[in-house]
């Protein structure tokens, strides 16, 4: 197979990022930006990220999961805790989160270090999940190996006997990460190739160095 893209090119030129325009504080400008792509851009999943672990092999692995909040201490979402990214991010927890919004030709790269939050938050957040959601994490053993489709189907099956009429509790195998950033760079698309790039990296003393990175 030899399928050669050299020739796709994108012109980037709705918006520009200027140091003038920016707060000290890297959230606020990431809380910008997020409820722009959201009002404006209602076909985009703004919340859609990709997170980047190390896996047991040493080898990087990224895939898709959702934001479910930011605070100005960190990103959190939740996952299975057995599963493959669950166990990468218990064994090395330096990661990285990353958001492309096509609409506004914008990105965020987020570096950090995750753990896990508190039982009673993941606790309060299953209890919100829709019930077939609360259903699907009992029922999912993430990232094993499964013989068919059916073995799920069937599984769920039971599970909706066993819980009919009761509340789901939360599995004691799944539950919440937050992401606390040590650095942000936030990418702004620019004709010619020569984006703005401007990145925020936290210091010893816990403050916010802001530099303009060559595209």
């Amino acid at each position: 197979m030899d399928n050669d893209l050299s020739n796709y090119r994108k012109t980037y030129k709705k918006r520009e990022l200027l140091e003038s325009d920016i707060p000290e504080n890297p959230l606020e400008l990431f809380q910008k930006w997020f409820y722009e792509v959201d009002l404006n851009f209602p076909e985009i999943e703004a919340n859609a990220m990709t997170i980047s672990t190390i896996g047991s092999d040493g080898f990087p692995r990224g895939r898709v999961v959702l934001l479910k909040k930011y605070t100005y201490e960190g990103f959190i979402f939740y996952t299975n805790y057995n599963s493959e990214k669950g166990k990468s991010l218990l064994k090395n927890n330096k990661v990285s989160l990353s958001f492309f919004w096509h609409g506004t030709e914008q990105q965020i790269i987020i570096k950090g270090n995750a753990e896990k939050i508190a039982d009673n938050l993941s606790d309060g957040y299953f209890e919100t999940r829709p019930r077939g959601s609360q259903l699907g994490a009992w029922v999912s053993n993430q990232s094993s190996v499964i013989e068919n489709r059916e073995e799920i189907e069937n599984k769920l099956k039971n599970l909706e006997v066993e819980f009919n009429g009761k509340e789901i509790p939360r599995p004691p195998f799944w539950g919440g990460f937050i992401v606390k950033p040590v650095e942000i760079e936030f990418w702004q698309g620019r004709p010619n190739r020569l984006h703005d790039r401007i990145r925020y990296s936290l210091d010893a003393d816990f403050n916010w160095i802001i530099e303009r990175l060559s595209p």
